[in-house]
């Protein structure tokens, strides 16, 4: 009996060490398209709430996702009393990490925070600011926040952990570690979450350093260099806007692949050299479409990815409502 239950606790240690993450994309495009902005869901494999990624689009990208599968654990039988998109939006986001406070990183938390239920936002003491005086202020929208003047709803609890300092993402499971980007004068941000000796990063806007005069993601390159060394970084999400023929003083705080593809080279140098970085799974995001008749960025930033990609990385481009896991 007793070699019984300790072959079961070593399976499921054994498991937990092994969990990876689900990732669902609400949306994935860098603006003009209103109902597909950035916003990505991520969850560990073994608990039940996932940690929303931005919030550009929510509810849309939630309703194709549901089109596609990618919460099978929600039907309308046990979805009531509420839709299914009700119950994913409701009940299956444990909390939100903003990662900067631009438009297409959050209406769509704005516009859906009526029908929300309560639940936590992380973000830098800059973009909680933001949210607190600019959005949530009673004038632009009503105040769903605990903090602020005038009447506090009271449906989100605002958190400003303190950068490079880990702490737990509310009921997720997930533990998180938020560090600085810069954005074209705007302050962004990435946090990198971990649970089971596993680790996941995700990237708010943000410009190479070379053109920023920064060295935010040198610093980022740092920490992410220790998890692949240690085997625990199991995927990135990052953006790259613009295609290659976009002038560096019209980036506007963004990348394209060539100064994607530089900075990835700093984490391979960092991470142990070539071949360190093979089989890295990097979700491309916030590509800005184009209203031009017969332009392509999309087409176009992943074909000039995958060309200059020596690194071994897997370039990985999610469309709405896809779901991945890693």
């Amino acid at each position: 009996m007793r070699n019984k239950m300790l072959a079961l606790i070593l399976a499921c240690s054994a498991s937990q060490a092994y969990a990876g993450f689900d990732v669902v994309a609400l949306g994935v495009h860098g603006g003009v398209e209103e109902g597909n902005l950035t916003s990505y869901l991520i969850r560990s494999d073994d608990q039940k709430l996932y940690l929303g990624l931005d919030a550009g689009s929510v509810l849309p990208g939630i309703s194709k996702a549901l089109d596609k599968g990618a919460f099978p654990q929600v039907t309308a039988e046990n979805a009531a009393p509420y839709t299914p998109q009700g119950a994913v939006f409701r009940n299956l986001i444990g909390g939100y990490f903003i990662s900067h406070g631009h438009l297409d990183h959050l209406a769509g938390l704005i516009i859906s925070s009526p029908e929300d239920s309560k639940k936590p936002i992380y973000g830098t003491a800059d973009t909680i600011g933001t949210l607190r005086q600019h959005y949530f202020n009673g004038k632009v929208w009503p105040n769903f926040t605990d903090a602020g003047s005038g009447l506090r709803i009271g449906t989100y609890r605002l958190n400003a952990p303190r950068p490079a300092q880990r702490f737990s993402v509310g009921l997720t499971g997930l533990d998180g570690v938020i560090y600085p980007l810069s954005h074209g004068g705007t302050a962004s941000s990435m946090i990198l979450l971990s649970r089971n000796k596993e680790s996941f990063a995700y990237f708010g806007d943000t410009g190479p350093d070379a053109v920023e005069k920064s060295n935010n993601l040198a610093t980022v390159w740092q920490v992410l260099s220790a998890e692949v060394k240690a085997k625990r970084l199991k995927g990135i999400i990052i953006e790259t806007s613009y295609p290659d023929d976009v002038a560096d003083g019209k980036l506007f705080g963004h990348l394209t692949p060539e100064w994607l593809l530089k900075e990835l080279k700093v984490l391979e140098t960092g991470s142990g050299g070539k071949g360190s970085l093979d089989g890295l799974s990097v979700i491309i995001s916030h590509i800005k479409p184009s209203l031009k008749a017969g332009e392509n960025p999309e087409a176009e930033i992943m074909r000039q990815l995958q060309e200059g990609n020596d690194l071994g990385v897997k370039f990985v481009r999610m469309q709405q409502g896809d779901s991945l896991k890693l």
